[in-house]
């Protein structure tokens, strides 16, 4: 029983990543309940019942409808109190999303960033308006629209500007231990260094050390923190968060091979080319090809 369980997951889970969403109705049987690797995406619920959300250093109660935004980035839980819990969830990657402008990433607003408030009041009039956005995405998800990625995308968007235009929720209570604080403060410290505006000012933050030395704590004291937080070590984050900002900067910028290696830090073109491949599977010069 327990290996027809772990495979019936590791199925939903193997098929998110292939995808890069997925969306779904929460059931009233919480032996539906879709398990999946958290740490790699993104999440929007729209649910309507008794629950405590703990978000970073922040807990919030709820006993009606709430919309909430998950970043794979920061640790969350979520206690159900109610018998009776409905909604929808949408569960997305950031690649998925297809991010192009840097400057104005939505995945940067109030809603996602560190420190920011991700859960927000609904009410019934917003709440019909919003069941009507995820059960269209529901049916373009099953359907064999050839553009149906590009449509999801802009009703993923259509929620999020629709949140940003709401009054977030107060009733935050301070809650976080010491390993959550320091993550924290490592992602924020991480996130802090990008957008890359200058080629000829390289990263200054580019190894666990660096940051530990900069947090004033022993690099292996960040390392078990964040992999107790995240369930990744410091130096996957730091890698993932490069690897992305080169891709960035590959699309969006003219800069050669030589000076998108030397902003991020890399002493020789070959380091940043053997970074690159072993991050993406595949080399600069041919990702910018392909983008073209």
């Amino acid at each position: 029983m327990a290996e027809l369980k772990e495979r019936s997951v590791s199925e939903f889970n193997n098929e998110l990543k292939l995808k890069g969403f997925n969306i779904f109705q929460i059931e009233k049987d919480g032996n539906a309940t879709k398990v999946y690797s958290r740490k790699d995406f993104y999440k929007i619920c729209l649910t309507t019942g008794k629950s405590i959300i703990h978000y970073s250093d922040k807990s919030y109660e709820a006993d009606d409808t709430i919309l909430f935004f998950g970043n794979p980035h920061v640790p969350y839980s979520w206690e159900t109190l109610s018998t009776t819990y409905v909604g929808y969830t949408c569960l997305f990657s950031e690649e998925f999303l297809k991010l192009s402008d840097r400057s104005e990433s939505i995945l940067q607003s109030p809603l996602f960033k560190f420190g920011g408030t991700p859960i927000l009041k609904i009410s019934k009039e917003q709440r019909e308006f919003l069941n009507r956005i995820f059960e269209k995405m529901i049916e373009e998800q099953s359907s064999d629209y050839a553009h149906k990625d590009d449509l999801i995308r802009n009703y993923i968007q259509l929620i999020i500007h629709e949140a940003l235009k709401m009054e977030p929720s107060e009733n935050f209570e301070q809650h976080m231990n010491a390993s959550e604080r320091l993550t924290t403060v490592f992602l924020e410290l991480l996130e802090r260094q990008f957008p890359v505006e200058s080629a000829d000012k390289p990263l200054g933050l580019k190894t666990a050390k660096h940051f530990a030395d900069n947090l004033s704590v022993h690099s292996n004291s960040l390392n078990r923190a964040v992999k107790e937080v995240t369930g990744k070590p410091t130096s996957a984050h730091i890698s993932e968060r490069i690897a992305q900002e080169a891709k960035a900067l590959l699309h969006h910028t003219n800069w050669n091979i030589s000076e998108i290696a030397y902003a991020l830090g890399f002493d020789y073109p070959t380091y940043f080319n053997n970074f690159f491949k072993k991050q993406t599977g595949t080399n600069p010069k041919t990702f910018r090809m392909e983008a073209v």
